[in-house]
């Protein structure tokens, strides 16, 4: 035998072998089905705030029919001297008592605590209808405006509704039943539904029956419900020895009898396939071991029977002994017998062949039943506290209006015949001249641009009409055609020509139309209308990079404000941040009062918009590291992109004390991306380039404006990744070549006028108009309202001087109060992570940035290193406790 703590084994070569081990056979249990509740149905903003103030209504309504009952049940003879004087009641309910004095004389005075309306409602419910089981109404009031106002639920609502319903309909008719054999009791306490029920029923099968009835049906309720076991046992069970496949199972061993019954308790670490199970046995005996020596015999003498046994002792006179053995489940083929006192009966089955017990040696054992803790699922947690709301901490915030914004012009095409028939007979003649005859001609008229498409007759060589694009525009004596040969998925050929009165399309008019309001694109960008005068709307997150380039003029920071509008009018603060690079300084200033809604910055910073290229720098590289960030959160919860990442997490699929956390969408604007390529070129252009490679996935989009599209500015790694390109108008073809990969931009008017290249489509839009008092009103709006308490912080960064976007200045005297425990928890971890800091002592990430820092100038973990974690200086805690403990004195 060998000792350990306070128990012992069998080492014995006699003792069981490893493989013949007790086996058990594990029962799954069935989970009921669940009934789908409202929690999962995708309320909206006003649908949610309506269930809201209907749950309050329904709180507040509980309370006031229990002080209506409550008071009925003492006043019932005078509400009912006033209802039945007044033929019913109700339709007196808004009569004033002088009206009623006239109309039927003096009436009696009603008693019930919650005046007239107390009265008819408790007439009504309880006399009426069900009698006192209607207080059963109260409980489901308030159990359902309790769900409805907090999200949460006392009682479960179905079953609550099931069984009130269910108590109402019983409790009535069986008060009928009871009030049948009592004399001169007022008919309260069942209603008029439990009287006449009772009285058709005792006329079909009398009061006994009635009675029989009454309790088959409570009986029956009992056994669907809870699945009552009616059985009555009317034999001793000591003296019966019978097998029972709904008993649990007996163990045996080679015991004698003298011992005290033992105890298992069962604990299924794991399922039926193959998977191991742990008994515990625990055995009492009360001043049984007197003689150590007799206790080896009782051993020795087990040994030879080839029977396990395993025991702990621990003291002479009293011992509990506590004996583990593991056991693999298998399937059941050799019951053992039962046992005496009634112990349940435990299925064992083992490859041994166990001898019959030695007489008068037999334990008996009584095994308790195993109960299965049940694991909270992500289905629970909605259930219990409703899908995560990334918007409800700033839950009263609201969109802009329209009426921020102005109406240019009428809105309305209008359609100026003779210039259409001028127009039209000017190309069909220039054509003429060069013997290219037409069959068909149509005009489309937009806000800018009428679209003439037409059909040439028969061999017509299309490059013949486009050869002859300077010569249609010198005959229509107007700027800025453009042919369109062959029109894509049409067999026409489009020439476009300005219009004499082009009309301004407004911003107001854009975001106004259905298509945008109902819209349900991540990332909605108005841009305008096309030349067929349709609203036209992109998604910036299926593009999902725009390179925006024209002349200086042309209408390129108006484009910018659009894009930047349309978001602003569209998404909650909880779902987008913008990063703002300003290199003139003065284009996206407006935006800086809603730094603390919709603005991300560096932490340190002061000014949320970027204007000096060092910063740009870093915080271009910042935003790659959130990149790096977000894609491994995204391999964490096994999704592939940020829209199912977001699901997943509303969902309460994931935990936030694993670094996950809701991820907003985060949108960079750069307004004039030539003047950062001239001042810092390769430091740009290599996290641009990545950004724009590998962004898309974990919602981070880019927009970058330049007013010089050359191939020095945007070069082939940046046009390889940016397939959408806005053109505004430009100098020359070359540009717009650069730019499109096609000509077409040099012939545009300007003033907003557009292409839009997306892959291999190229549309001609008139872009919205906002002016700056529209932008500076719609600032103003979102930053007067409640914000967060700071703008969206980026990941530190530090370049290789050193120099990074957090301040590495560090005061000893002035060290953050966690400073120690973060220290230790870093040791420890041997991990110099911000993240570890925030999961582990629960801190926002500005605390545990600044914390960081502190630690990198104290020179307990080393610089910043990217993506990768901060090396950690100190190799345990002991040589860190002994520098602590320098920085005390």
């Amino acid at each position: 035998m060998a000792y350990k703590g306070n128990s012992f084994k069998n080492n014995s070569q006699n003792s069981r072998p490893k493989d013949s081990k007790t086996t058990i056979k594990a029962i799954p249990k069935k989970s009921s089905p669940l009934i789908k509740s409202f929690d999962s149905i995708d309320f909206s903003e006003g649908q949610k705030k309506a269930l809201k103030i209907l749950g309050l209504f329904l709180i507040i309504s509980s309370f006031l029919f229990a002080v209506a009952f409550i008071s009925y049940l003492f006043t019932w003879k005078e509400d009912q001297s006033y209802i039945n004087s007044t033929n019913g009641g109700w339709s007196t309910l808004f009569s004033t008592a002088e009206e009623l004095e006239e109309q039927l004389g003096n009436l009696p005075i009603v008693e019930n605590k919650l005046g007239k309306l107390g009265a008819l409602l408790a007439n009504q419910f309880i006399f009426e209808w069900f009698g006192v089981s209607s207080f059963l109404f109260i409980l489901l009031m308030f159990t359902v405006g309790y769900k409805l106002l907090y999200k949460k639920s006392i009682l479960p609502i179905w079953k609550t509704l099931l069984y009130t319903l269910t108590g109402i309909i019983f409790l009535s008719i069986t008060f009928g039943f009871i009030q049948d054999f009592i004399a001169d009791t007022p008919r309260i306490l069942e209603g008029k539904f439990g009287y006449w029920t009772n009285q058709l029923l005792n006329a079909q099968i009398g009061k006994y029956g009635v009675g029989g009835l009454i309790i088959f049906s409570y009986l029956a309720l009992l056994v669907l419900v809870y699945n009552l076991d009616l059985k009555f046992s009317f034999l001793s069970s000591s003296s019966n020895k019978t097998k029972s496949e709904e008993e649990d199972y007996v163990f045996k061993s080679d015991v004698a009898p003298s011992a005290p019954i033992n105890t298992i308790k069962e604990q299924p670490e794991e399922d039926d396939f193959g998977n191991e199970m742990v008994i515990e046995v625990s055995n009492t005996l009360k001043n049984q071991v007197n003689n150590p020596l007799t206790l080896n015999e009782r051993y020795a003498h087990l040994q030879e029977e080839n029977l396990p046994q395993e025991e702990e002792i621990l003291e002479e006179d009293e011992a509990i002994n506590s004996v583990t053995f593991e056991t693999k489940p298998t399937f059941i083929e050799e019951p053992v017998e039962e046992i005496k006192d009634n112990a349940i009966e435990l299925t064992v089955n083992t490859p041994l062949e166990i001898e019959e017990p030695v007489e008068d040696t037999s334990l008996s054992l009584a095994v308790e039943e195993v109960k299965e803790e049940k694991q909270i699922t992500a289905n629970d947690l909605v259930a219990q506290f409703g899908e995560y709301d990334p918007k409800l901490d700033l839950s009263g915030y609201q969109h802009p209006t329209l009426d921020l914004l102005k109406e240019y012009g009428s809105g309305k095409i209008t359609i100026n015949q003779q210039e259409l028939e001028a127009n039209k007979n000017k190309i069909v003649d220039t054509l003429r001249h060069y013997s290219i005859e037409i069959e068909h001609i149509k005009a489309t008229i937009g806000p800018t641009v009428t679209l003439y498409e037409i059909i040439p007759k028969p061999g017509v060589r299309i490059s013949k009409i486009k050869n002859l694009e300077d010569d249609i525009a010198l005959s229509l004596a107007a700027l800025g055609i453009r042919i369109i040969a062959p029109m894509p998925g049409k067999g026409t050929i489009g020439i476009e020509v300005p219009n004499s009165n082009p009309e301004m399309v407004s911003m107001r008019s854009v975001l106004a139309t259905e298509k945008f309001q109902k819209t349900d694109m991540d990332l909605p960008i108005a841009l305008g209308k096309t030349i067929s005068n349709e609203v036209f709307i992109a998604d910036l997150a299926k593009m999902p990079h725009l390179l925006v380039a024209g002349a200086t003029g042309q209408g390129k920071s108006v484009g910018i404000n659009a894009i930047l509008t349309s978001l602003l009018y569209k998404k909650h603060p909880a779902e987008l941040k913008f990063v703002l690079v300003d290199p003139k300084k003065v284009e996206l200033s407006l935006f800086k009062k809603i730094e603390r809604h919709f603005l991300a910055k560096l932490p340190g910073e002061e000014d949320a918009i970027i204007t000096d290229t060092k910063k740009v720098i870093n915080t271009l590289n910042s935003l790659c590291i959130e990149m790096d960030q977000r894609y491994d959160l995204l391999k964490n919860g096994q999704v592939r992109n940020l829209k199912e990442y977001n699901a997943k997490f509303v969902n309460r699929r994931l935990n936030p004390e694993e670094g996950h956390r809701f991820l907003p969408f985060i949108v960079l604007i750069v307004d004039e991306f030539a003047d950062l390529m001239m001042t810092a070129g390769k430091e740009v252009e290599t996290p641009i380039a990545r950004l724009a490679q590998l962004a898309r996935a974990v919602g981070i989009h880019l927009v970058i404006a330049t007013q010089r599209p050359s191939v020095n500015i945007i070069t082939g790694t940046i046009k390889a990744n940016f397939p959408a390109r806005l053109a505004f108008r430009v100098l020359s073809k070359v540009d717009s070549r650069t730019i499109l990969d096609s000509g077409g931009a040099d012939q545009l008017i300007g003033r907003g006028d557009m292409l839009l290249s997306t892959g291999s489509d190229l549309i001609r839009i008139q872009c919205a108009f906002v002016d700056t008092p529209e932008v500076e009103g719609i600032s103003d709006f979102i930053g007067g309202q409640r914000g967060y308490p700071s703008a969206f912080m980026l990941p530190e960064y530090v370049d290789e001087s050193g120099d990074g976007s957090g301040s590495t200045d560090f005061d000893f005297s002035d060290r953050d109060q966690l400073f120690e425990e973060a220290a230790r928890l870093i040791v420890m971890h041997q991990q110099g992570s911000t993240s570890l800091i925030q999961r582990k002592l629960k801190l926002g990430y500005n605390r545990a940035g600044r914390i960081i820092d502190q630690l990198e100038a104290a020179g307990i973990v080393g610089p910043f290193e990217g993506s990768k974690a901060r090396e950690v200086l100190y190799p345990d805690e002991y040589s860190l406790e002994q520098f602590l403990d320098t920085l005390k004195k």
